[in-house]
């Protein structure tokens, strides 16, 4: 029972990690009704840049909020000159900016920092909780704990505040329609502003839980990869169902590996997740929490 609990434990911990980087697609999908294919280039930036700034000198809590205003500087750029431009296109061409963004976004982090893996120390060790171990006989990584109550705590407020505050109706406003919401004076240009700066640093703090637990490398552009089936399983304009989808994928990957990975020769965490978004996408196509969408002929 101690081994079964410490299997699901550890899924449910890297399951708030996906939730944590399936949220920056939420919010920006919901002001704007656009995939950002770049959110995995961002995290990649925003991570590589935090490390490389510490190299250059500065420690923790001055790196920190030096990364904070260079992803907000970089998510406030790509509203202003990449979809200001785009506003009244089609979805299509928003989502190919997107990608070449992504691209864009890779390179000059490469560029500027090398390509070079990092090693990341946040001071937390990755060994065993000393009490759990004693206390239940499970064994759950101080690391993994930490990142998985950092990622739930940030993703907790933010679904507070664009649930609960003025800005969050302005944001529900926008995504519900533009037009309605520009017509009834809400600042559509500061909501997507505010939008994309707070995806840049939910950006952050992903890469730096991730970067902690595998390294700063390039293969951290590939989470956003395993944040897609959390956001077809809880909905594309949903934070409550990324949440719960999270939870969902990371238990069920981690279980699956365990448990039946022994009988298919293993590897199953990499591809169990979307299976599960196929299954959601012919019998719920809207996700958990999604909104349906009625079309009429």
């Amino acid at each position: 029972m101690s081994f079964f609990l410490e299997v699901l434990v550890g899924g449910l911990l890297s399951g708030i990690m996906y939730s944590l980087v399936a949220l920056g697609f939420v919010l920006i999908y919901k002001a704007s009704s656009v995939f950002n294919f770049a959110q995995g280039a961002m995290v990649f930036f925003a991570v590589l840049s935090f490390v490389g700034f510490m190299e250059l000198g500065l420690n923790f809590w001055a790196a920190l909020p030096v990364t904070i205003g260079l992803m907000v500087a970089v998510g406030v750029m790509t509203e202003r000159f990449v979809l200001r431009p785009l506003v009244g296109q089609n979805e299509d061409t928003l989502l190919m900016a997107t990608i070449g963004l992504a691209f864009i976004v890779e390179g000059v982090a490469q560029l500027a920092w090398g390509v070079e893996v990092r090693r990341l120390d946040l001071g937390i060790r990755d060994e065993p909780m000393g009490w759990l171990a004693d206390k239940a006989d499970i064994l759950v990584s101080q690391l993994d704990i930490a990142a998985g109550l950092v990622a739930g705590i940030l993703v907790a407020v933010l679904a507070l505040v664009f649930s609960k505050t003025k800005v969050g109706r302005g944001l529900r406003a926008v995504a519900d329609d533009n037009a309605a919401a520009l017509s009834i004076g809400i600042p559509l240009k500061q909501i997507l502003v505010l939008v994309w700066a707070t995806a840049g640093v939910v950006a952050l703090v992903a890469g730096m839980l991730w970067g902690a637990r595998s390294g700063v490398q390039f293969a951290l552009v590939g989470v956003a990869l395993k944040a897609l089936p959390v956001l077809i399983i809880g909905g594309f304009t949903s934070v409550p169902g990324v949440i719960v989808a999270g939870l969902i994928v990371g238990a069920a990957e981690k279980m699956a590996e365990v448990y039946l990975g022994p009988y298919v020769g293993g590897g199953i965490e990499g591809w169990l997740p979307y299976v599960l978004a196929v299954v959601f996408l012919l019998v719920r196509p809207e996700g958990l929490f999604g909104e349906k969408i009625i079309r009429r002929v």
